[in-house]
């Protein structure tokens, strides 16, 4: 410290006036006597006086300020911990004071203020004993702890000392020793856990102590290696090297989004889903069937499904097809499926860029979503595996989705076989249902689901049902209806079948049952001059109408199922007479229509044709009359020649006149 001060310096010393003026006047007096003891300061006006003249308390207190101390050995400068130069973890401070509970920060926040008074009264020259004692008696605390407490904190920076005041337990002077563990035991414990196999970690812990063993390695206790792999191990690496990349990305929260914005129906999605239900098919083979559903995105609703032994394209296009027939076509319209064989196979997505199935060439055939102007998206696939959370369809076949209304419906009690093979019902395998209750009690329970309120959804809010949001949102949704062009593209086609001359073909899809063949008539085929046709039909409505379609696609008719009758059923009979009179009475105006002439008038229109005269031969023989030796033989005359020309006479005759009647009408 400089050993002059000026009075401007003095302020605030507590044996000295509080202004600088009255602080001046009274160093004067001091040096009264000592004029040697006052000079002007260089440089300035000011006058500045030893500290010398000064009483020993406003001494120390001046010293003090600047860390300095008078002593019998003079007057030397106090060492204190320079923070610039302190490297005690600030942030490991700090983070333990986020980790430390709010009882622990109450406490700290208590014993702060009391170790900042007992600083200041320590640095304004008071003893340290007795600043402990004040600042204990202050704020009701002990002082032995108070002592503790400031003894602690010296070390460290005045801005962290709130954070060092937090309660360790002890922790400070009962510091654990780390147990050692060798770097290759770890590693090698490390190794054997994180494995795709996911070890038991006793199990790993058991071959590490071997390991150990026979290298001579260093390892701490079962609970202390588990404590240090739970401690030091990232959880994200845990899992990733344990259970896989699929199970990583589900460390992440699910990414929420909203459909307010879209409109009902503009946006479907559609998925597989096996049931867990042994059905008698219509093949008689007992399956467990799966159904293609599609929902609207905003609502939530089933607004299409088809039933099949398997997912396949068939039931994909023909529920897709029976949306659209009900619905019509959005504006603007989006598809969101699963890229599997089923879903993204040339039929329904041909000319689709990023399919990523089959091999995409540039003449491959528009596909039927495409080709309505549908736009595809494809879920996510992670690891191989697909990203469930990309469709709201996944949501229906969850906890009290459809296997509550379906699978588990009573009228299909003892044929329900359980979630999965470890856990069946009892009655497990004691029924199977027809497949034709199967199917009504499915239609049952998608309205039921549709039906139910109170739905905890964006757009049903907790209050509605599927129905009644879609019901309200489609009302603003602008759709074309498809044509009846359009829907056929989404039937299935057959092989090619051939047509009898009568305008009739038989159908055998899904095959035959008992020999059974379903057969269909059409008018329409017997005048089209074709052997052969391809056929697109609806399979489950095969007695319904299918449609008739060229070698080369081109449409030609609607054929109608004739189905088998009774044979004593009269009704039926009368009504195939009526068809028969039906037929002559049609094909009578056709006639009438088309053919205007009758064979008279094409007799009359023929040319007249008269007998060619005989040729004239131009060689000349020598008539030889039959002779009888040298007699001329007599020729008889033969009756049966002369009888063959008096008809052919009077045929011409006939003819003669009815050409005469003619021309007189």
């Amino acid at each position: 410290m400089n050993q002059w001060v000026t009075a401007q310096e003095c302020v605030g010393v507590s044996c000295f006036p509080g202004h600088d003026v009255n602080i001046r006047r009274h160093l004067e007096k001091l040096v009264a006597n000592q004029p040697e003891l006052r000079r002007k300061r260089a440089g300035s006006k000011a006058l500045e006086f030893h500290i010398s003249a000064l009483p020993v308390a406003a001494r120390a207190e001046l010293l003090l300020k600047s860390g300095q101390v008078e002593t019998s050995q003079g007057i030397i400068e106090i060492v204190r911990p320079q923070t610039e130069s302190l490297d005690y973890g600030r942030q490991e401070l700090w983070r333990r004071w986020d980790s430390a509970s709010d009882a622990q920060r109450q406490l700290a926040g208590k014993w702060h203020p009391v170790v900042m008074l007992a600083d200041e009264l320590i640095n304004s020259g008071v003893t340290a004993k007795t600043a402990f004692q004040t600042a204990a008696r202050q704020f009701q605390v002990s002082a032995a702890s108070l002592r503790d407490k400031y003894y602690q904190v010296q070390k460290y920076a005045k801005s962290d000392w709130v954070a060092v005041l937090i309660d360790k337990r002890g922790g400070s002077k009962h510091e654990a020793k780390k147990v050692e563990f060798d770097e290759d035991a770890w590693q090698f414990l490390l190794a054997d856990f994180l494995r795709p196999e996911q070890p038991a970690f006793r199990k790993c812990y058991a071959r590490l102590k071997l390991a150990a063993e026979s290298h001579g390695w260093n390892i701490p206790s079962y609970s202390t290696a588990y404590r240090r792999v739970q401690q030091n191990v990232d959880k994200a690496m845990a899992v990733a090297c344990r259970e896989g990349e699929h199970a990583l990305m589900h460390l992440l929260p699910a990414q929420r989004r909203t459909v307010e914005h879209l409109n009902a129906l503009q946006w479907i999605n559609g998925d597989g889903y096996l049931h867990n239900v042994f059905v008698r098919w219509f093949n008689g083979e007992v399956i467990r069937p799966k159904t293609w559903f599609w929902q609207d995105v905003k609502t939530r609703k089933i607004v299409g499904w088809r039933c099949d032994v398997s997912e396949n394209t068939d039931s994909i296009r023909l529920s897709f097809m029976d949306v659209i027939k009900k619905y019509g076509i959005p504006e603007n319209f989006h598809v969101t499926i699963d890229n599997t064989r089923a879903a993204a196979n040339k039929w329904l997505t041909g000319g689709v860029k990023n399919r990523y199935r089959f091999k995409v060439r540039e003449d491959d055939p528009v596909g039927l979503f495409p080709l309505i102007g549908a736009t595809i998206h494809w879920t996510s696939v992670v690891a191989g595996k697909g990203w469930g959370q990309a469709k709201p369809i996944e949501r229906a076949f969850g906890v009290g989705g459809l296997e509550e209304f379906v699978d588990k419906h009573p009228a299909l009690a003892g044929a329900y076989t359980g979630p999965n093979p470890m856990n069946k019902p009892d009655n497990y395998g004691s029924r199977v249902i027809d497949a034709e209750l199967f199917l009504e009690i499915l239609a049952e329970g998608v309205a039921m689901f549709n039906a139910q309120e109170a739905r905890n959804t964006e757009m049903c809010q907790g209050k509605w049902s599927f129905d009644q949001v879609f019901e309200r949102e489609f009302a603003n949704t602008i759709v074309r209806k498809p044509t009846a062009e359009q829907l056929r593209m989404f039937l299935l086609p057959a092989e090619a079948v051939t047509v009898s001359n009568k305008g009739e073909f038989s159908l055998t899809a899904g095959g035959t049952l008992k020999g059974a063949k379903n057969i269909y008539y059409s008018m329409a085929l017997m005048n089209a001059g074709v052997k052969k046709v391809v056929v697109r039909f609806d399979p489950q409505n095969l007695h319904g109408n299918v449609y008739c379609y060229t070698l080369d696609g081109k449409f030609i008719c609607e054929a109608e199922c004739l189905t088998p009758v009774a044979f004593n059923d009269t009704q039926a009979g009368r009504e195939y007479s009526r068809q028969q009179k039906r037929l002559k009475t049609a094909t009578k105006a056709v006639i009438a229509a088309q053919k205007q002439k009758d064979a008279l008038e094409i007799a009359e229109l023929m040319p007249r044709l008269a007998e060619p005269e005989p040729p004239e031969s131009r060689v000349v023989g020598i008539f030889r009359p039959v002779t009888q030796g040298n007699t001329v033989a007599w020729s008889k005359y033969d009756e049966d020649s002369a009888t063959e020309n008096d008809e052919l006479i009077n045929h011409s005759l006939d003819i003669l006149e009815l050409n005469k009647r003619k021309n007189v009408i």
